[in-house]
């Protein structure tokens, strides 16, 4: 007779440990297990059975694996906590004491620690770094933006401020910025690295207040652990474009441009920041002009009218990239310098504003070669001919349009169009407002279409059938005009129709030689076949012989799945008429003002 189990010793009971169990195993305070816990990226988790891991109790408690707290109890950060711990002790006993000479002593004696060990842990390929960058990038930009209080530890806010600008450095070499929205919470970007997807958010410079619902030292620790991994990810990446890590860039600044009691260090800084210049790459020839920028994959070789298709489409992937080449933008002093000098700078264009606003300014308001005036106020006494006055949302919806949208929309005092977020992929039969088809077509390459062509469909189908009526009128006079001079000027003999004398001139213009031909031959052209309609026509007939081949047991299936589409429709079309009568409300309400 086999040993018999003993309840709650086998299975998922011992599976699961809960923190007070982990707390007194490692030896530590709940501060210290929670710093420890995201350092090293461990997680609670919810059992599927919380009384059997409970031994009966369903009291709620916070659970850990157990293999995760055995592989905490190897780290040796463990040690340094420790340490820390008598540090505290032995300083704050000096202090008591009034010791100078001991309180000195001790605080340079103060034990440091790294968390290389810990991000080479958890990311052993630079690939899954760059996957999780999206929290790292956010967290390091909101430090950025705060100022010091006692709260926060200045040190994590001049690291956060320092990595930031040497990112933001990199993606204007690279040139993968992609999509910009401004939202109320901050500047949305999105970039593609090392062929991810990144997107974060840039909060905007306002007066901070510090929350008091918020733990600042839970966020410490996570700014902490970013702080490292962000460092790691600047070197490769700066490596992978050739370039100096830290960045260095040409001394194009005088000594007057700064103060007299900033250090060399500071100085650097301050040139980085005003994102104004390129960096210096590890060769003679290299920088952000010559970044090598990858070809447009191709979808199926086989196909010629893929391989069309992706070589047109690398060709405005081209083109997208020098958006602002060639434009000479200046920047007043009310908008945001620092987002737009990175978008302008991103696409290729060259960007400058008033000297006495912030350093790094490359060329002065005066210039006459000044493409665009970049204004954010409602009027502006005195105006150059030669320059285009617009407003700031002009340089955002060109990126998202991946097209220089017309200015006249954005001219000053204008009413700005809807801007419209990038991040949303329509899919099909979903409802899309007409600003946003408009943006479409612009992206597309059509023709520009304003946002209030669905509110005058009906006007202009009034129109043209009143244009018709013309028209048919004129046709019929033109007709009755031409038979009652053919009855005046013509005659039937002997079943010939022979021209009289009356009409002499036209007599000479009908005489024709028997022996010669009136036809003539033209050169032909080729018909331009859109590739774009003929792929949509052939995915149309592949769709319809699959739905021709669908057996009966999942025809049944499929009868459900189109219902929800052919709903889907309806509730797009209930939009799309609500939509069209506001619009109507809107412009009666306009025409009686």
């Amino acid at each position: 007779m086999g040993r018999m189990k003993k309840k709650f010793e086998s299975g998922e009971a011992t599976a699961f440990m809960s923190r007070n169990q982990a707390i007194k195993k490692l030896q530590l305070s709940l501060a210290d297990f929670r710093r420890l816990c995201i350092l090293k990226g461990i997680y609670p988790h919810e059992p599927k059975h919380k009384k059997k891991v409970g031994k009966g109790n369903t009291a709620p408690k916070t659970y850990y694996f157990v293999k995760d707290i055995h592989f905490l109890a190897h780290e040796p950060i463990i040690r340094k906590f420790r340490e820390t711990k008598h540090f505290v002790r032995r300083l704050k006993k000096a202090l008591e004491k009034n010791n100078t000479e001991a309180v000195r002593r001790i605080r340079q004696n103060k034990p440091k620690y790294n968390l290389h060990h810990i991000v080479r842990e958890r990311y052993p390929f630079f690939s899954d770094a760059v996957r999780d960058l999206e929290d790292c990038l956010s967290m390091c930009f909101l430090f950025s933006t705060f100022p010091k209080t006692s709260k926060i530890f200045t040190e994590y806010i001049f690291k956060s401020q320092k990595l930031t600008v040497e990112f933001l450095h990199y993606v204007i070499a690279s040139k993968s910025l992609r999509k910009v929205f401004v939202s109320i919470k901050g500047i949305y970007y999105q970039a593609e690295i090392m062929n991810e997807t990144i997107t974060w958010v840039q909060p905007h410079k306002l007066g901070f207040e510090a929350p008091t619902d918020v733990d600042f030292k839970i966020m410490q620790t996570f700014v902490e652990f970013y702080v490292t991994m962000l460092g790691f990810i600047n070197f490769r990446l700066y490596h992978t474009l050739n370039l100096h890590y830290p960045p260095q860039l040409e001394d194009g600044f005088t000594e007057k441009d700064f103060d007299e009691d900033m250090t060399q260090r500071e100085r650097l800084e301050e040139k980085l920041a005003s994102l104004s210049q390129a960096v210096m790459s590890i060769d003679a020839g290299g920088g952000e002009d010559d970044a090598e920028i990858d070809d447009f994959p191709l979808v199926d070789p086989e196909n010629p009218d893929h391989i069309e298709q992706a070589r047109v489409e690398a060709e405005k992937h081209k083109k997208f990239l020098c958006l602002f080449k060639g434009l000479k933008i200046f920047i007043s002093r009310e908008t945001p310098r620092d987002s737009l000098v990175f978008v302008i700078r991103c696409f290729g264009g060259e960007v400058s504003w008033c000297k006495t606003q912030a350093l790094g300014a490359t060329f002065d308001e005066s210039d006459e070669t000044i493409t665009h005036h970049i204004v954010d106020r409602p009027k502006m006494t005195t105006q150059n001919m030669t320059r285009y006055y617009v407003q700031p949302q002009w340089v955002y919806d060109s990126i998202n349009a991946k097209k220089l949208l017309p200015v006249s929309d954005y001219f000053i005092g204008v009413e700005l169009p809807p801007h419209l977020s990038p991040f949303v992929d329509e899919q099909e039969d979903d409802y899309i407002p007409p600003e946003r088809l408009a943006l479409l077509n612009r992206q597309d390459g059509g023709e520009d279409s304003g946002v209030g062509e669905d509110d005058d469909d009906e006007e202009e189908e009034e129109e043209e059938e009143e244009e018709d009526d013309e028209d048919e009128e004129e046709e019929e006079n033109s007709e009755e005009e031409e038979v009652e001079e053919e009855k005046r000027g013509r005659k039937h003999k002997d079943g010939k129709l022979q021209q009289t004398e009356a009409s002499p001139s036209k007599a000479k213009k009908q005489k024709v030689d028997p022996n010669t031909s009136t036809m003539s031959v033209e050169a032909g052209q080729m018909d331009d076949e859109d590739i774009d309609q003929k792929l949509s026509r052939q995915k149309a007939e592949e769709r319809k012989l699959a739905e021709m081949t669908i057996p009966k047991k999942k025809k049944r299936m499929y009868d459900r799945v189109r219902a929800a589409i052919n709903k889907k429709k309806q509730e797009t079309r209930v939009l799309t008429e609500k939509r069209r009568s506001i619009d109507k409300a809107k412009k009666k309400g306009k025409k009686k003002n």
